[in-house]
């Protein structure tokens, strides 16, 4: 959720809009890794904040493109310049994938804490110890500095051989194709109940401040609909 475009640009022939304020990322931006002759695609997917699956920000408008991910990299600024508290931002971007749907919040997740390169060896690990505690983490942990590249590639690299795991296992395994396609159907349904929800919810919100102010001109309210951005 903090350097994710510059992740990208990093690591893949993607050339995102990079700057140098938070949530630059507007839309999902796509790029193709390789590595030694094989690729996959990663997704940058705009930044989420609290309240993100009751409309906060860009709201979930995007989140439904994690679906079709197979590992979810949630990046933590461990330098925020605003000076908040990492543990407590990463702990909120949890609870935002929990509310829009418990089954993609249980994917694999990776956690990776950026800007590394901005903190001394002692505060890092301090702020390392106290994300992992706040997040009751048990998976994996990588530390990198996106903007030199620092540790980026050993990262991508250890993304290829996840990836390509879990596709021969599918490959082998016909359990395992169908489990993940129950999973994808899931998450799927899940998404849709919780864009529908939250499209009554403003809809209503709508009606209730057309009702107090029946001549209120339609511009000055908020009639984004989530809807649109995944009607197939």
């Amino acid at each position: 959720n903090a350097g994710k475009s510059t992740f990208l640009a990093a690591s893949s022939n993607a050339r995102p809009k990079i700057a140098d304020y938070p949530f630059t990322t507007l839309h999902p931006n796509l790029g193709v890794v390789g590595i030694d002759n094989t690729e996959f695609v990663m997704a940058d997917i705009p930044g989420l904040i609290e309240g993100a699956s009751d409309g906060a920000g860009l709201g979930i408008r995007f989140l439904k493109h994690l679906t079709r991910n197979r590992i979810l990299l949630h990046l933590v600024d461990v330098a925020p310049f605003d000076e908040s508290d990492p543990a407590q931002q990463a702990l909120s971007i949890v609870r935002e994938l929990e509310r829009f749907s418990p089954t993609l919040a249980a994917r694999p997740r990776w956690l990776v804490l950026n800007k590394i390169d901005l903190i001394d060896e002692e505060t890092l690990k301090q702020r390392r110890q106290a994300i992992v505690e706040a997040l009751d983490w048990q998976g994996p942990v990588y530390e990198v500095a996106a903007i030199s590249g620092r540790e980026t590639v050993r990262l991508s690299g250890d993304l290829m051989t996840a990836i390509e795991f879990l596709n021969q296992q599918e490959a082998e395994d016909e359990e395992v194709k169908l489990r993940e396609q129950d999973v994808q159907m899931q998450m799927q349904s899940e998404a849709r109940e919780r864009i529908e929800s939250l499209r009554l919810e403003r809809q209503a919100a709508r009606l209730g401040q057309l009702s107090d102010v029946e001549d209120e001109d339609d511009d000055s309210i908020d009639d984004t609909d989530v809807e649109v951005e995944y009607r197939s």
